[in-house]
């Protein structure tokens, strides 16, 4: 049996708990597969753009589709989010990497702030398999579902999105969907929100911050606003790159700052293997490091839908070769965007960070629209064997009173 989504709130995403666990789930799986991703991203982005996103919120959103995909589109979105778990061990290890990220009390100052909302906007009245809904539960505990009318009222359906984006980020993602990417045939968005702020443990004095050159690709510079400070920090170098690691109050959470030798479009990362950081950071060691970097805000977007393309991620947004039928029970869906944007502000006093990821669910064609035929004047009526054609009755009806 299927029903509409609001329905399932209180059914499917009330239920259908997590099975039991021999032992405490290993969020390392999730967290690897999350980075992978990443990689994977970033060395889709061009040289010349400043790059931000998150790794974590286009995994999230993603994995709230794969719970739906079926056949090949399943396993392009596997290996794309590489996933290399049976789905049980992958909903544990999703669980364990959630409830890892929630920021643990600090012995001194504001804990950091670090949120993340999954949500499921599906189309008023459209019938999702309660199977579909009860393993979002199952993966992201706490997932919000919604109702809204794509088919009759597209703007307002648009609105409300947005309007939970910017809730969930601190109002720093007003507008991710933007118009015309919903339609009247949208019937369902998956959208991830994560919002970070955190203090550094050693602040900048901002009395040291001043304008200093940033070199940049061409070989030309740009004044910038440079902080400044010397402090004892995590410190490694590696085929000439140099590390840092800045932490955040409390030590749960830390920046990296990786430098490439020169001027160079190696700092895309195709110079730098995952690997390479590894052993950047294992080896790091406690130094004395005088450190200058730009103050900066950047809001940049991802070509999201090209790069997943890109990425071998392509039947999803095939219109023949799309099976999502682990969301409805029908082969009538397929991915018609995905969206990502990101917010980053990094000052003296610290770091506000905030991502969104939509990914938009559409019908392959236009349903069938009601024909309008009023028989309100003369016509004709006949009876006809079905099955040789044969008319057994015929006539004209002038005047159905007389």
């Amino acid at each position: 049996m299927v029903r509409g989504i609001g329905g399932l709130l209180l059914a499917a995403l009330a239920t259908a708990p997590i099975a039991a666990q021999d032992q405490a789930p290993d969020p390392k799986p999730a967290a690897t597969a999350v980075n992978a991703l990443g990689w994977d991203l970033y060395r889709q982005q061009p040289a010349d753009k400043n790059v931000f996103y998150s790794p974590y919120s286009i995994n999230q959103a993603l994995g709230m589709l794969y719970l739906g995909a079926r056949g090949e589109t399943k396993t392009q979105m596997g290996r794309v989010l590489h996933l290399d778990l049976p789905d049980e061990r992958w909903h544990a290890a999703n669980q364990a990497l959630a409830q890892a990220l929630v920021p643990k009390p600090a012995d001194k100052g504001t804990p950091f702030a670090l949120t993340s909302a999954n949500a499921v906007f599906g189309q008023k009245g459209f019938r999702f398999l309660p199977e579909y809904l009860g393993s979002v539960k199952a993966a992201y505990t706490g997932a919000d579902a919604r109702e809204l009318d794509f088919a009759g009222d597209t703007e307002g359906a648009r609105a409300a999105i947005n309007g939970w984006v910017s809730d969930q980020t601190a109002k720093a993602i007003p507008d991710l969907i933007p118009p015309n990417v919903l339609t009247a045939l949208t019937r369902l968005v998956l959208a991830n929100a994560v919002y970070f702020k955190a203090s550094w443990a050693v602040p900048f004095n901002a009395r040291n911050t001043s304008d200093g050159d940033f070199h940049l690709l061409d070989g030309s510079t740009a004044s910038v606003p440079m902080m400044t400070q010397s402090e004892r920090l995590p410190y490694a170098e590696s085929k000439g790159w140099q590390a840092v690691a800045l932490p955040y109050v409390g030590g749960q959470v830390s920046a990296l700052v990786l430098l490439p030798p020169e001027v160079t479009t190696a700092v895309v990362g195709q110079e730098l293997d995952p690997a390479d950081l590894t052993t950047l950071m294992t080896t790091a060691g406690s130094r004395q490091v005088r450190l200058t970097w730009p103050r900066f805000t950047v809001r940049p977007s991802l070509p999201l839908k090209q790069n997943l393309i890109s990425l071998g991620m392509t039947d999803a947004f095939d219109q023949v070769k799309a099976d999502l039928s682990g969301l409805d029970g029908q082969r009538d869906l397929y991915v018609t965007d995905a969206l990502h944007k990101a917010f980053v502000k990094v000052n003296e006093e610290g770091t506000e960070a905030a991502a969104a990821t939509a990914v938009i669910v559409g019908l392959r064609s236009m349903p069938a629209q009601p024909v309008v035929m009023n028989v309100n004047r003369p016509f004709l009526f006949l009876v006809r064997d079905n099955a040789s054609g044969a008319l057994l009755f015929m006539g004209r009806i002038v005047n159905p009173a007389a």
